[in-house]
């Protein structure tokens, strides 16, 4: 009897520019789904791992990218991607950049890109190393620049961390990321403040983490009704507490930071917003205001 089953198609190789802590594990994750791969760092004693795991180590950043269509850099920021590219030819090469860099960054590098001859994807990554090739640990990466770059590659690009597409402008990519990481900085002045009140008291610390945490949880809903009053450009709609009562509230917060022998100074740039939009008669709307001052946009 004939054995009918087809084997299964091979796996897209690529190149690989970077293998710090966040490029190894991305090149570990290819590598174990069964692509070829090549890789290239500037120092290469830091490549040596990979090339016993059957990575191809190149001897220069030109040759790597020489050895594969699909070229995907993870490397210190944008200046670095530069000099490591300025010998390579991208004639007809995909470029997906991993490194972490601004909006504006990834619209330039993706000009920068296209006049050389590659198509070009530019990238953010919402994980640690220790998160990537695990399919439950929540990781993914948002994509923007070339559609059809992203379709062609969205399996491969999908093995180490979900991906998620966020448009044809170059720049997209790093403003989801950074406006995500600038939310995640917010949050944590909260938390630290948070810790500071009670650090001198008779309170676990471990104990308060889980009381914390599920209150940051509840509240994170709000996202979307700020969401809500900016499209439909409503800031009274269901408002819940009102920037008046908030700002009232704020007096307690601070006076409380003093008892304690806490600095103020992570919650009061946020405070003096409230008041500006509070000396403007909108006490009656919710904080969302807070969004036109930083934009300086008035209403």
């Amino acid at each position: 009897m004939t054995d009918n089953a087809s084997s299964p198609a091979p796996r897209t190789p690529l190149t690989l520019l970077g293998t710090g802590a966040m490029g190894t594990a991305l090149a570990r994750t290819w590598l174990a789904a069964g692509h070829p791969v090549t890789v290239w760092n500037r120092t290469p004693a830091r490549a040596e791992a990979l090339a016993a795991e059957g990575a191809t180590v190149a001897s220069s950043a030109a040759r790597a990218v020489a050895a594969n269509r699909l070229v995907i850099a993870c490397l210190l920021d944008d200046d670095s991607l530069g000099e490591a590219l300025a010998d390579a030819d991208l004639t007809g090469r995909d470029l997906v950049n991993l490194t972490t860099g601004t909006p504006a960054q990834g619209r330039t590098r993706a000009a920068w890109a296209e006049e050389r001859g590659a198509r070009f994807l530019d990238a953010g990554i919402m994980a640690v190393p220790p998160m990537i090739g695990s399919p439950d640990s929540g990781a993914y990466v948002f994509y923007s620049g070339s559609p059809e770059l992203f379709e062609e590659h969205r399996e491969t690009l999908a093995v180490p961390a979900g991906t998620a597409y966020v448009g044809a402008d170059p720049g997209f990519a790093a403003l989801h990321d950074v406006a995500l990481l600038s939310a995640m900085s917010g949050m944590f002045a909260g938390v630290f403040h948070a810790f500071a009140l009670v650090r001198r008291e008779d309170i676990a610390p471990k104990e308060f983490a889980g009381l914390l945490q599920g209150w940051l949880t509840a509240m994170a809903h709000t996202v979307h009704s700020t969401a809500d009053q900016l499209e439909s450009e409503d800031y009274t709609k269901n408002v819940v507490s009102n920037l008046a009562m908030q700002a009232a509230g704020n007096a307690t917060l601070l006076r409380t930071a003093e008892e304690q022998g806490v600095s103020a100074e992570l919650l009061t740039p946020y405070m003096a917003l409230m008041d500006r939009l509070l000396a403007q008669g909108r006490g009656e709307e919710d904080t969302t205001g807070v969004i036109d001052l930083l934009l300086g946009d008035k209403r």
